[in-house]
């Protein structure tokens, strides 16, 4: 199996007036093609650090990553930009999707950026969307006049135009009810038994348990299985975690 993700020996550094601030601690991650994990950590954790250098959006201090079988220490701003948007999908808590603009719009963006020609992209954005179980008569809707559910049906439909080689959600049901909540969660294994690489950052352990594979993240370091368990533990005795 081909590997998705591969980081090795990441360490992310803020400096601050305070002084340094070390939001990962050495964090080594492989994710294979076609798995579903999920990064399961409190508030503070280094996660959203995380999720950012995942996603293309800020670079590690030390240590090297490679997605998608691309070393990305090597790539310009620019090239980094061009990367991202083909190779990764992001699926926010808030949606992200612009207000006034229709849904059809909301989907195409994406391929605007890639080089997708006009006829092209309204085909992708038109099947994106019937696959995230939205008709047709929703796509001239404004995104600001349809519901929470239809916004992040909308919002996964928008990830996938480019097909990614990754689909990277944070905390996706954020903002969702607990029944449409679990539709879209649903949505999301679906998408894995396609093959759809997922990493799905969350602090809720119900929403961890969905995905094949869940890593803890304490402090900036990983753990994973009975570590992990452990590490859990001894975070919710020092009234770390709840």
């Amino acid at each position: 199996m081909a590997i998705a993700v591969d980081l090795q020996q990441v360490t992310k550094i803020y400096t601050t007036g305070a002084g340094d601030q070390v939001a990962l601690n050495d964090v080594s991650l492989l994710v294979e093609e076609g798995e579903f994990v999920s990064i399961m950590g409190p508030s503070g954790s280094g996660k959203s650090t995380l999720m950012n250098i995942i996603g293309l959006l800020d670079r590690p201090s030390y240590g090297s990553y490679w997605l998608a079988g691309q070393d990305t220490s090597v790539l310009t701003e620019k090239e980094l930009a061009a990367f991202r948007a083909r190779t990764i999908g992001f699926v926010f808590q808030s949606f992200n999707l612009l207000p006034r603009t229709s849904v059809l719009k909301n989907v195409t963006l994406p391929m605007e950026y890639t080089g997708v020609a006009r006829a092209e992209r309204r085909r992708r954005a038109e099947s994106a969307l019937t696959a995230a179980g939205l008709r047709p008569e929703v796509f001239t809707h404004k995104s600001n006049e349809i519901s929470g559910g239809q916004m992040q049906r909308v919002a996964i439909a928008r990830s996938l135009v480019n097909d990614p080689a990754l689909l990277l959600a944070d905390e996706p049901t954020g903002n969702l009810d607990s029944r449409t909540g679990a539709a879209v969660l649903k949505m999301f294994q679906e998408l894995n038994a396609q093959g759809r690489t997922i990493i799905l950052i969350t602090h809720d352990p119900g929403i961890a348990r969905h995905a094949g594979r869940t890593i803890h993240i304490l402090d900036g370091r990983l753990f994973e299985g009975e570590e992990g368990e452990r590490a859990v533990a001894a975070a919710q005795a020092q009234g770390v975690v709840s």
